[in-house]
């Protein structure tokens, strides 16, 4: 984590989350572990299942549940997962300053993304499947504007290569067949995030992508007392630093909830 505020050496994220843990203990935080696989909201209590056999019930529910990438679905991805290959740019990006990159997608996430990393990188390469873009208009002609940007069309990614790290990337063109080795240090997939709020639906107002709707300026949620924070509920920013403060947002909104509930209002 090069872009988290108090840092300035940067911070593995495992590391930032065991100084969250211990700070939340400290404040007298309750930490208990276990996957959430179902969800009762029908009345209160709130119900939540828990490694689907441990049953919790509470006044509140902050859902913090996150997103999480999707993947082109190459064993040499997985393999290479954390060792160059990222499903964030603006995460990441900063390891890679001054050598080539490589990126996949061709929505607004992945141009923003192939815009940010140009300014880091000697060379951004980004593979495009299709003959076009769905980004918009004005972020296509961005990047074709930038001189480091080599857009690939009509290609798609056969294999990450590198044995500990990633050296290179193996494309081909869907139209000629012909494979291609690219060098880079880094590989990243920017083909979109799935939210995490499969157990919410049929309970919690989504988009059509599976965000979960909060009201303006809130983490409300369509359930009193169940509050959204963080990735689940932001499809746009995606940042740990934004998903902190949501997340503060959400915890003042429950306290006020509780408090209120507390006097009988």
């Amino acid at each position: 984590m090069e872009n988290y505020p108090g840092y300035p050496d940067g911070v593995q994220g495992p590391e930032m989350m065991v100084h969250f843990e211990k700070q939340a203990v400290r404040m007298g935080a309750d930490i208990r572990y276990g996957l959430a696989t179902k969800v009762d909201f029908s009345g209160y209590p709130l119900q939540v299942w828990i490694d689907e056999e441990k049953l919790i019930e509470a006044d509140s529910v902050i859902i913090a549940t996150g997103a999480s990438a999707k993947w082109l679905g190459l064993a040499s991805e997985q393999r290479l997962n954390g060792s160059g290959v990222s499903a964030c740019a603006v995460c990441d990006g900063f390891f890679f300053r001054g050598k080539e990159v490589a990126i996949v997608g061709a929505g607004d996430t992945a141009a923003e993304e192939a815009l940010y990393l140009s300014k880091l990188c000697t060379k951004v390469h980004m593979i495009v499947r299709r003959d076009q873009m769905r980004a918009s208009k004005v972020m296509q002609e961005r990047v074709f504007r930038t001189e480091n940007i080599q857009v690939y069309w009509n290609t798609e990614t056969d294999e990450v290569l590198g044995d500990a790290k990633v050296e290179g990337v193996r494309i081909r063109n869907n139209q000629t067949g012909e494979s291609t080795v690219i060098p880079v240090a880094g590989f990243f997939v920017a083909i979109g995030h799935q939210p995490n709020s499969e157990i919410f639906k049929g309970w919690l107002e989504m988009d059509e992508a599976g965000y979960i709707k909060t009201q303006s300026g809130s983490t409300r949620t369509n359930i009193e007392g169940v509050y959204a924070a963080g990735d689940v509920q932001d499809k746009i920013y995606r940042q740990a630093v934004t998903a902190a403060g949501s997340g503060c947002m959400a915890a003042l909104d429950a306290e006020r909830f509780l408090s209120m509930k507390a006097l009988g209002i």
